[in-house]
C-alpha cells in the first residue's frame, strides 16, 4: 500500500514521518531526493544551469538554492520550467525507492507539494498533516528567520488549506502540542497497518 505523506510549509510533516519510520514503516522523502537530483555533476543539476544560467552555482560548483529560488519565486512561467524538469527526476527516482520495498505492508512517501504537483496520484491513501495559516506563520518567522510578509508569501506559493484538504483520505490536526501530534501519529500507525493487512474485497457479481 503507497501512502502519500503532505501538508504546507512548517505543518508538522517531518515530526509525522520520523515517527512512522521510529516504528519500522519505510519512508521516502521527495524532499531529500529534489536535493540528490541536482547534486554536483548530475544530470538534474546541468539541466537546471542550462535553463537558469551559471549565477544558480556557488563557489563550490553546488546549487545555490537561495539564487535560484530568487529567480522563481514569483515567476509563474519560470517555476514551470524548473519543475518541468526537476518533477519527472524526483517521481522516477521516488517510485524505484518504493519499489525497494514491495515487501513492507505499506510504504509512506513524503511529497510536500503533493496537491500542487498533482503528482503519485496512484497513492492508496493521502495523509494530510493539518494547522493553521496562523500557526504556520507563526512557525516560520520562528524556524525559518523570516518576516511576516514573506512567511505569508511562502504560503500564497502553495496549494489551499481547503484543496489540500480536500485531496485527504486521513488528516492530522497538528495546532496542539507535540505530544498530541504523536498520538495522532500512532493511531494512524495503527489504522494503517489495519488497512494494509485487510484481504481485499472480493468483486461484486453482475
Amino acid at each position: 500500500m503507497l501512502v502519500a505523506l503532505t501538508g504546507g510549509v512548517a505543518s508538522g510533516k517531518t515530526s509525522v514521518s520520523d515517527r512512522l519510520s521510529a516504528r519500522g514503516v519505510p519512508v521516502v522523502d521527495t524532499d531529500l531526493i529534489a536535493r540528490q537530483v541536482v547534486a554536483p555533476g548530475s544530470p538534474g543539476l546541468n539541466r537546471v544551469v542550462e535553463a537558469f544560467g551559471p549565477e544558480i552555482l556557488d563557489s563550490s560548483g553546488a546549487l545555490d538554492r537561495r539564487a535560484l529560488r530568487e529567480r522563481v519565486f514569483a515567476r509563474p512561467e519560470a517555476r514551470e520550467r524548473l519543475e518541468a524538469i526537476l518533477h519527472p527526476l524526483i517521481e522516477k527516482e521516488a517510485r524505484r525507492q518504493v519499489a525497494l520495498h514491495r515487501e513492507a505492508d505499506y510504504v509512506v512517501l513524503v511529497v510536500p507539494l503533493l496537491v500542487e504537483s498533482g503528482l503519485f496520484k496512484d497513492a492508496d491513501r493521502v495523509v494530510v498533516v493539518d494547522v493553521p495559516e496562523s500557526v504556520q506563520i507563526e512557525r516560520l518567522v520562528e524556524r525559518d528567520n523570516v518576516d511576516r510578509s514573506q512567511a505569508e508569501s511562502m504560503l500564497a506559493a502553495q496549494a489551499t488549506r481547503p484543496n489540500r484538504l480536500a485531496a485527504a483520505t486521513d488528516v492530522l490536526d497538528n495546532s496542539g502540542s507535540i505530544e498530541e501530534l504523536m498520538e495522532a501519529t500512532d493511531e494512524l500507525y495503527e489504522k494503517l497497518t489495519r488497512l494494509s493487512r485487510r484481504p481485499p474485497r472480493a468483486p461484486r457479481m453482475p
